[in-house]
C-alpha cells in the first residue's frame, strides 16, 4: 500500500526558548536536542537541558520515546535519529510518531535515510538551504505488513551494524599506530628524547615544474586533486585521466617515490602515498624525502600531525581559505630520530597499513551492499519474515 507520511504518522516541530532568559536553561532536566545531534540511531542524551518553565511558555514541546526525528535546516538536513527517551527539541527538527500498529519506527527511520538524496533536491532557500515540515508529510512509501518491515528494518540493521564495526577497526589500527609512533619517538612537540632538530626543507624535495595535462604522454596519466584523497587512510578515489577539457592549467608529476600533500582547505593537511606516475594539482606539492635523513612513512606522520596542521594554519597566505606556501611548508621545525629507529616504524606501518587495505577494502563491500539492500527492501524485493 502506497501512502503518504502524513497518513500514517503525526508529524511536528520544537522551538528554542529565549537565550536570554537564564531560567529556561539553569538546572533544566528536560532533554532539548539540535539538529547537530542526529549522529546516532538512537538519542539517550542530549547536549543541553531546558527547564519546565522554558516547556510551557517556548515552542518546545514534548516528544515521546520512539518518534523519528530528521532535521530540516542547512548542512544537517535529512539527517535522522530515533529518540531513546522522552524529550523536546529546537525548530530545525521535524519529528515523525508513526502508528505503531502500521509502521515500524526503524523501517521509516530506513526509509528517510534512502530518501536522502530526494529530500536534498527539494531544499530552498539561499546560503543555507532547508526543507520543511510538508517535504517531509508529503514523502510517498510503500508500507509493507509490519512483520515484514520488522524484517527489512533488521536485514539493514544487521548490515548497518557490520560497517560500523568495520570502521571501528580501521580506527583502531590508527590509534595503535598513533600510539606506536609516541612510544618510540615521545611528544615530537616536548622531544624529550632529544632528537636533531631539523627544517623540513633540509631533508624534502619538492616537484618543480608544471606539465601540460593535455600533452601527451600527461593526458595518459591519471589525474590527481585534493578532493580524491581520503582523509585519514592516504587512498587515492574517484581518479579521472587527464585528458579532460577541465584540466586546463598546469599539473605537477609525481611518482611512487612522492607522497602527496594538498596544501589548501577543505583539504589541507591531507596526505597521500600513491603507486603510480601520474599529474596532480597544483594545490597539492609532490613532496620527495631525502632518504638519508627521513622515511616515507615517518615523513607522513610529520605532515599529518596537529602540529604540523597548526604551522599551516598560522602561516596561511590566505585569511578566508588556509592555503600555506612552498616557503613556510619548508620552514617547519620537528625532531628528527635516528633514520634505523625511522625504518622500524615503517615496518610496522607497512604491516599495519596492508591490514588497513583488507578492512577498507571490505567496509567498500559492505557500504556498497547495504545501498543494494537498502534500494531493493525500498522497491518491495526483500520481504518475508527472517
Amino acid at each position: 500500500m502506497r501512502l503518504k507520511i502524513s497518513d500514517f504518522c503525526h508529524t511536528g516541530s520544537g522551538g528554542t526558548p529565549s537565550r536570554s532568559k537564564i531560567e529556561y536553561y539553569e538546572n533544566g532536566s528536560i532533554p532539548w536536542f539540535k539538529s547537530g545531534e542526529l549522529n546516532e540511531s538512537y538519542l539517550f542524551e542530549s547536549e543541553e537541558k531546558i527547564t519546565e518553565t522554558a516547556l510551557k511558555e517556548s515552542a518546545a514541546n514534548i516528544v515521546p520515546k520512539g518518534s523519528v526525528l530528521i532535521a530540516m535546516y542547512g548542512a544537517t538536513v535529512g539527517k535522522t535519529s530515533i529518540l531513546g527517551i522522552d524529550a523536546t527539541t529546537n525548530q530545525a527538527i521535524c519529528h515523525l510518531v508513526p502508528d505503531s500498529k502500521r509502521c515500524n519506527n526503524l523501517f521509516l527511520q530506513y526509509f528517510l535515510r534512502s530518501q536522502m538524496n530526494t529530500l536534498l533536491s527539494k531544499r530552498v532557500g539561499g546560503a543555507q538551504p532547508n526543507i520543511n515540515q510538508n517535504i517531509v508529510k508529503n514523502l510517498e512509501i510503500d508500507i509493507p505488513p509490519l512483520p515484514e518491515q520488522i524484517h527489512i528494518a533488521n536485514v539493514l540493521s544487521s548490515a548497518e551494524a557490520l560497517i560500523a564495526k568495520r570502521k571501528e577497526s580501521l580506527a583502531l589500527l590508527d590509534a595503535y599506530l598513533k600510539s606506536t609512533f609516541l612510544e618510540m619517538f615521545g611528544d615530537p612537540v616536548r622531544n624529550e628524547k632529544g632528537w636533531e632538530v631539523k627544517k623540513l626543507g633540509d631533508v624534502i624535495e619538492i616537484q618543480e615544474g608544471l606539465v601540460n595535462p593535455n600533452e601527451k604522454p600527461f593526458s595518459d596519466m591519471f589525474h590527481v586533486g585534493g578532493a580524491n584523497i581520503e582523509s585519514g587512510t592516504g587512498h587515492l578515489k574517484n581518479l579521472q585521466y587527464a585528458k579532460n577539457e577541465n584540466l586546463i592549467s598546469g599539473k605537477y608529476l609525481f611518482s611512487q617515490d612522492h607522497l602527496l600533500y594538498s596544501k589548501i582547505r577543505p583539504y589541507l593537511n591531507k596526505v597521500a602515498t600513491p603507486r603510480f606516475v601520474g599529474i596532480c594539482s597544483a594545490d597539492i606539492y609532490p613532496i620527495k624525502p631525502k632518504e638519508k635523513f627521513i622515511s616515507k612513512q615517518f615523513l607522513r606522520f610529520v605532515l599529518t600531525s596537529k602540529n604540523f596542521l597548526l604551522h599551516a594554519e598560522n602561516n596561511s597566505d590566505r585569511a578566508n581559505i588556509p592555503k600555506i606556501n612552498r616557503k613556510a611548508l619548508i620552514q617547519y621545525e620537528f625532531c628528527i630520530p635516528p633514520l634505523e629507529l625511522q625504518n622500524q616504524f615503517a615496518a610496522v606501518v607497512e604491516k599495519v597499513e596492508a591490514l588497513k587495505e583488507k578492512y577498507q577494502e571490505s567496509l567498500g563491500e559492505l557500504e556498497a551492499l547495504y545501498g543494494s539492500l537498502s534500494q531493493r527492501a525500498f522497491r518491495g524485493e526483500l520481504g518475508g519474515e527472517g
